[in-house]
């Protein structure tokens, strides 16, 4: 289920921007074992932050640009730094730093915008911290979306070597996904699903999997009618502009082994019912994928994880399949943009 890339001739890889994240959390350890476990191989990054909140062990090289990155990486993490305005206690956020976290956001992706980095990963930030020093939005993906200047056009996929998951709806509660979700939104959903599919993800022809809403995809109407007045008319209608699209399918059955290798990504209705499946079989290797912006974005699939930070138990393997993947759909979609993927 990796990224294809099928046919096409390999272009250079520009380094990517990954952001702090929360400077009391487990970023710095796991941008660490990433430097580690990425330092002989392909895929090279440049993290923006403050040096101070690193391991002490990890060599490190402040550079003044993001091209600079790959001449020092074999040897040394490369840091465009930024200042902290107060100390870091691992496990202890502290709101006095929520700027300097969303600087290193916005700073990383200008870079990718100015063309100079292939993309951004973003390691976790909390949510709740941001919020108390006046962060006005959910979370990442939303202040992403506005920095590129496409506030409401930002799609959330999961991704792993054995599942594509997209929802509809995301972060609201099941009663407001029930009352939110509509025909217009399941396709403008999938419309920009199959066009990453294609031009970052190297898809000739993506094949979309839609799951229904009720038990059984409602049965024919006896368990809800949302598939027939809704999702039914939204499918047809992707159909109609060229999408390859099966369902509704019923949710209980549609991630087994052998259904899963009839699609590319399954567009499922509501947050739960797409990160239960991917979570469950391959939590490790899961990454967070924002669709429907003009850069590549991805994040590792975890949170900021405060109970652990600092004692040297974070696992790095999201965050290096994050970085992995930024770097392949970056290559994907040069090449699709000059014409090398069809």
């Amino acid at each position: 289920m990796g990224a294809r890339s099928d046919g096409a001739r390999t272009m250079t890889r520009l380094p990517l921007a990954l952001t702090m994240g929360d400077p009391a959390g487990i970023g710095p350890e796991i941008t660490a074992g990433a430097w580690h476990a990425l330092r002989e191989g392909g895929t090279v990054f440049a993290w923006l932050g403050d040096p101070a909140c690193l391991p002490a062990s990890l060599p490190v090289k402040e550079i003044e640009t993001i091209e600079q990155a790959a001449s020092v990486f074999s040897s040394a993490l490369p840091v465009l730094p930024l200042s902290l305005s107060a100390p870091v206690r691992a496990g202890v956020p502290d709101s006095a730093n929520a700027q300097t976290v969303i600087d290193s956001i916005a700073r990383a992706v200008g870079l990718a915008k100015a063309g100079v980095a292939g993309g951004v990963v973003t390691n976790p930030i909390s949510k709740a911290v941001l919020r108390r020093a006046g962060f006005p939005h959910p979370g990442h993906t939303e202040f992403l979306a506005e920095l590129c200047h496409v506030p409401g056009r930002e799609v959330m996929m999961l991704a792993s070597p054995m599942l594509r998951v997209v929802p509809v709806t995301i972060h609201v509660s099941l009663r407001e996904a029930l009352d939110t979700l509509s025909e217009d939104m399941i396709v403008e959903t999938g419309l920009t699903t199959a066009l990453a599919l294609k031009q970052d993800f190297g898809f000739e022809r993506p094949r979309l999997a839609v799951a229904g809403l009720n038990p059984h995809a409602g049965e024919d109407g006896m368990m809800g009618r949302e598939e027939i007045d809704m999702i039914i008319p939204a499918i047809e209608r992707l159909r109609a502009k060229g999408v390859e699209v099966t369902g509704p399918m019923p949710p209980d059955t549609m991630f087994t082994e052998s259904a899963r290798q009839k699609y590319d990504a399954a567009l499922c209705m509501y947050h739960d019912q797409a990160l239960i499946p991917i979570k469950t079989l391959d939590m490790a290797h899961g990454v967070n994928v924002t669709l429907g912006l003009p850069i590549v974005r991805t994040s590792p699939d975890h949170g900021t994880a405060f109970d652990i930070a600092g004692k040297g138990i974070a696992e790095a393997t999201s965050l290096v399949a994050a970085l992995r993947l930024a770097s392949v759909l970056s290559e994907n979609r040069l090449n699709h943009k000059e014409g090398l993927l069809s």
